[in-house]
């Protein structure tokens, strides 16, 4: 007998922790632009001499529940490989759940060194530090992504619309806050609202590659093999180029005219890309869907 609820399956499981994930990313930036990254006095798992600080607003709150959030994240990472490996779930799915926990403790590493010795190390808290932190979130939050759709049944028509309309919404929702479009002041909330639209327009162009990919090997109805391939392409592209603005959100660059421009160029090409893969699929209705029945719902 399962000691877990049977509302609990692990589609709801994974996609709680990417939601998890997507949070820390929002929270992380919100942190680092308030200055309380470098809080705590340096220190590591003390915060200024103390296992818990005043739970009041300020810097060394900010570090330390950024830091709490971390680690119940990190928990629930290795949950997600976990459960995919015990519940005999397909092949991909238990590669992308475990590699997402094979890269966490560089994760952790290069996160630890900017906070606590950064002055110590060589390039410890830099541009390209920062680039690498980043980076290596966002394999972990894609990882978690495929885990999620990959574990949790075949795909449909209704579902690819869905992942589309997603990414294009979030992606254009990620421009109201972006730093390249004046039309709010990039404070540190204005920058954890980009990176939470962006992120959630990201998810979305990874669960369109892999509807996509899915209707390109086993095929949905109405949707021939070769738009889905399209498809595919367009999510892709739109993918890439919204991991730019996503890097150019942060104060990687000192912040010039012509990398506003390139901002704005990546931002509208994911845009752009995004929105031609929705089009593409715009006569498909959500009838004659091939979706099976997903495990353990």
């Amino acid at each position: 007998m399962s000691l877990r609820p049977a509302w609990l399956t692990f589609r709801r499981y994974a996609a709680a922790t990417t939601g998890m994930t997507l949070a820390l990313f929002a929270l992380g930036v919100y942190t680092a632009a308030t200055g309380s990254g470098l809080a705590c006095q340096a220190q590591w798992p003390l915060c200024s001499d103390q296992l818990i600080p005043a739970l009041t607003v300020n810097p060394d709150f900010i570090e330390w529940f950024h830091r709490v959030w971390a680690m119940v994240t990190g928990f629930l990472i290795i949950g997600v490989a976990g459960w995919a490996w015990l519940d005999g779930r397909d092949r991909r799915t238990r590669l992308a759940a475990t590699l997402a926990v094979v890269i966490l403790p560089l994760q952790i590493t290069v996160g630890a060194v900017t906070v606590t010795v950064g002055g110590l190390v060589p390039g410890g808290y830099t541009v390209s530090t920062h680039a690498a932190h980043l980076i290596v979130a966002l394999a972990i939050f894609t990882l978690l992504g495929f885990a999620t759709i990959w574990g949790g049944g075949r795909g449909s028509p209704r579902l690819l619309r869905a992942a589309v309309g997603i990414a294009a919404v979030g992606i254009v929702a990620s421009a109201v806050f972006s730093r390249a479009v004046p039309f709010v002041t990039y404070s540190p909330g204005a920058q954890a609202g980009f990176y939470a639209t962006g992120l959630a327009g990201h998810l979305g162009l990874v669960a369109t590659v892999a509807y996509a990919t899915e209707a390109v090997r086993t095929g949905y109805a109405g949707l021939d093999r070769s738009t889905a391939k399209t498809v595919r392409l367009l999510a892709a592209g739109s993918m890439a180029a919204l991991v730019g603005t996503l890097l150019l959100g942060r104060d990687l660059v000192l912040y010039t005219a012509f990398w506003q421009r390139l901002n704005l160029v990546a931002l509208g090409v994911a845009a752009a890309l995004a929105i031609g893969a929705a089009w593409a699929i715009r006569g498909l209705g959500a009838e004659g869907t091939t979706a099976g029945p997903v495990r353990g719902d």
